[in-house]
């Protein structure tokens, strides 16, 4: 009780200060860092999957109100744009897992695996067969989430791209239309019970999203969102990421730390090169193009791409692709690479 109270207390403080900083995405970052302080502590917590599940229905909804069904279209109009840059993020990934591994700047194949753009679970469970150490690739996973969220911010306040709605007062217990709010949760939860059943990777989060879309665009339903539905969402989001980064993770991995974070941050800014190309070859916005290309945490970006004054329709058209591209290619390629990179004494790191 006494480390639930300590999570809440300081996510709501570190919410509300980066709040008041107009901080894009400030209340799923602010109990991100609550998360990973507490755990770093050494602070237990329980936390159920269920509802971090509902809360990446409800963004998923939450990106389905402000994504149009043209979306399909302006995939299909620039479809060569979109396939460059989705195939320019995996191969900068893999080509940087492959110098890792080919420097044994980690054990065995940990830094393909752990470079992966997305797909985390995919790749962490495959991982282990391959003389990777299963909770180094886990950390670079889920450390790239935080990294990439943080630079995503801090691009977004330095380009001075406003919070959306930042001079609005928000109305955080609206009297809401009831009917379109049980629809909304209909959604958000059927969408991840239908994602299991099919097992769709990410389908929490994208199964709400296409549904949304396509309900919305045709009548069928109403979203509604409160505010204070939305804050506990991403709180939830902040959390479930967090909690991961527990004392004895990092104790584990205070040597690879460096080596882990210099790789990631080299990721990310080989994705902004994309992103630059695409503000010059074809006239993104910086911010929109930055956020559409970062490798990774479709969710975090979403929240933060919800909180700006950016095109979100582009935002999630590329990350969407992108997520897709990475559930089917990453694990081939990946494994390809592995097996001819791997040696007799990776077998058993």
């Amino acid at each position: 009780m006494l480390v639930w109270s300590a999570l809440i207390g300081l996510s709501a403080a570190l919410g509300a200060l980066l709040f008041w900083l107009h901080a894009p995405a400030a209340l799923m970052l602010g109990p991100l860092i609550a998360a990973i302080v507490v755990a770093a502590a050494g602070g237990r917590v329980r936390f159920p999957l269920t509802p971090f599940v509902l809360a990446q229905g409800l963004i998923g909804c939450l990106i389905a109100k402000m994504v149009p069904l043209s979306i399909m279209g302006d995939i299909a109009a620039h479809w060569q744009m979109f396939t460059a840059a989705v195939l320019f993020v995996v191969a900068v990934s893999s080509f940087l897992g492959w110098l890792m591994t080919r420097l044994q700047l980690l054990p065995g194949t940990t830094g393909l695996w752990g470079m992966s753009p997305g797909a985390a679970s995919v790749m962490t469970i495959m991982a282990e067969s391959y003389g990777a150490d299963i909770r180094l690739v886990a950390l670079m996973q889920y450390l790239r989430v935080v990294m990439v969220a943080g630079v995503a911010a801090l691009v977004a306040k330095l380009f001075g791209v406003s919070v959306a709605h930042g001079d609005i007062e928000i109305v955080w217990f609206p009297r809401p239309d009831w009917l379109a709010l049980g629809e909304t949760l209909a959604l958000a939860i059927v969408g991840p019970l239908v994602a299991k059943w099919l097992r769709i990777p990410a389908g929490a989060f994208l199964v709400p999203m296409i549904g949304g879309i396509v309900l919305t665009h045709f009548g069928l339903m109403t979203i509604e969102l409160p505010a204070w539905l939305m804050a506990i969402s991403y709180t939830l989001v902040g959390w479930n990421v967090g909690l991961r980064f527990t004392r004895p993770l990092l104790v584990h991995a205070a040597r690879a730390l460096p080596r882990i974070i210099g790789a990631t941050l080299a990721l990310i800014a080989l994705c902004a090169g994309v992103a630059a190309m695409l503000v010059y070859g074809a006239g993104i916005d910086p911010l929109t193009a930055y956020l559409a290309t970062s490798p990774g945490g479709s969710d975090s970006i979403a929240i933060i791409a919800a909180s700006t004054n950016v095109d979100v329709s582009f935002v999630m058209a590329m990350q969407t692709v992108r997520m897709i591209a990475v559930l089917f290619l990453a694990p081939i390629l990946t494994r390809f690479i592995a097996q001819r990179l791997r040696s007799p004494n990776d077998e058993h790191p």
